[in-house]
């Protein structure tokens, strides 16, 4: 059974920064393409960033420039390193697979506020 664990999370005035983690057990990390999703109230789940298993990295228009997703394979770790955070990336930050599962499998998620 897959576990995510989420953490980094935490208030921050508008151009702060925040580095996000996703620690990964049960899962072949390795083998997979893995993503940040980010769920803002009364909007559906988005993924903001993604990565390959060769370390390629994309992003949402919004964030290109600020984000930066990043994976550690001897850690099971995904790190997601936001900088120049504005009031509308507030929200709840999740790691996954990319695509997600279909039957569920999320972690907790980790709150990202940002005060303008």
């Amino acid at each position: 059974q897959v576990q995510l664990v989420e953490s980094g999370g935490g208030l921050v005035q508008a151009g702060g920064s925040l580095t996000l983690s996703c620690v990964v057990s049960g899962s072949s990390f390795r083998d997979n393409e893995w993503g940040w999703y980010r769920q803002r109230p009364g909007r559906q789940r988005e993924l903001v960033a993604r990565i390959s298993r060769n370390h390629a990295a994309y992003y949402m228009g919004s964030v290109s420039g600020r984000f930066s997703i990043s994976r550690a394979n001897f850690e099971n770790t995904v790190y997601l390193q936001m900088k120049l955070l504005k009031a509308e990336d507030s929200g709840v930050y999740f790691c996954n697979t990319v695509p997600p599962p279909t039957s569920g499998g999320w972690g907790q998620g980790t709150r990202v506020t940002v005060s303008s």
